[in-house]
């Protein structure tokens, strides 16, 4: 027979763990659930700069692989101003030199030069014997595709027509941040009658930027979807496609576009092979 002291003690001990069991049910409930950091434009042009700085260390020390990782990711969403891009650009432009990836060398440097048209190397790196020559052949044929371009452009050169000034007008004021200004010029040069397709596009295009920067999503779809029916191959740079503003807007608005297209492709094709089809043989009357 078990004593009662031993069935008290039990009893009690049963007793203690019911509250403690109890209390981490309660603390358990009151916990705070924890909140998902959003991801923000600012967020990311921080990480950009950490990777562009972290890049450019781990070149000077040598690592030259993971030099490139970081700088690739410091470009990717074209938060960096054009000074650092320039130099992301520069110092990939080396590592591609210094590894006999000539041609990628050549393209960092055009591009650093596309991006910052005040982009130089300093003296030191000038002279330097393996990408020296490479960025001055590159600096040298800019010089002269720009010459000709301004020799085309003086010899056939003719006042800007009302709806190429406000399409001009409409991107000084985007450039401005001036967002709401910039969206009443470019529909205006649109509605004025822009005649060049690539202007056209390039209204549309920033329209959809200025309507997704004041997060009017819906309109800045509307607007990147009819993009393709003035131009069918549309698509952004890297660069503009990864903007945090816009990104997930445009990939829906680029998949819902091609889908019509091919839809009124099957359609126009579905149409042709019915009106080439060879007339029903007619039978002959008794």
């Amino acid at each position: 027979m078990i004593p009662p002291r031993a069935i008290a003690r039990a009893a009690a001990l049963a007793a203690a763990l019911g509250m403690l069991a109890a209390c981490e049910q309660l603390q358990t409930k009151d916990k705070p659930q924890a909140v998902t950091p959003q991801i923000t434009e600012d967020v990311l042009r921080t990480r950009a700069q950490d990777a562009l700085a972290a890049g450019v260390k781990q070149y000077d020390a040598g690592d030259y692989e993971n030099a490139e990782r970081n700088l690739l990711a410091s470009l990717d969403h074209g938060l960096l101003s054009k000074a650092d891009q320039s130099r992301a650009r520069k110092v990939l432009a080396f590592i591609y030199c210094t590894s006999n990836r000539e041609k990628q060398c050549r393209d960092e440097f055009r591009k650093a030069f596309e991006i910052n048209p005040e982009f130089a190397l300093t003296p030191a790196e000038d002279g330097h014997p393996i990408w020296g020559p490479v960025y001055r052949d590159v600096r040298t044929q800019l010089i002269a595709e720009r010459e000709a371009a301004t020799t085309v452009s003086s010899s056939s050169s003719a006042p800007l027509t009302k709806a190429q000034q406000m399409l001009a007008d409409g991107m000084v004021k985007y450039d401005a941040g001036e967002y709401e200004a910039a969206r009443k010029l470019l529909d205006a040069a649109l509605t004025e009658g822009l005649k060049d397709k690539a202007n056209q596009v390039k209204a549309m295009k920033f329209i959809a930027f200025t309507e997704c920067l004041q997060r009017r999503y819906k309109e800045c779809r509307t607007q990147f979807i009819r993009i393709y029916d003035v131009d069918p191959s549309f698509d952004l740079t890297p660069a503009e496609a990864g903007h945090p503003s816009w990104t997930h807007t445009f990939a829906s608005a680029k998949a819902a576009a091609k889908r019509a297209l091919a839809s009124k492709e099957a359609k126009e094709k579905a149409a042709r092979d019915k009106g080439a089809a060879p007339p029903a043989a007619s039978v002959p009357k008794k």
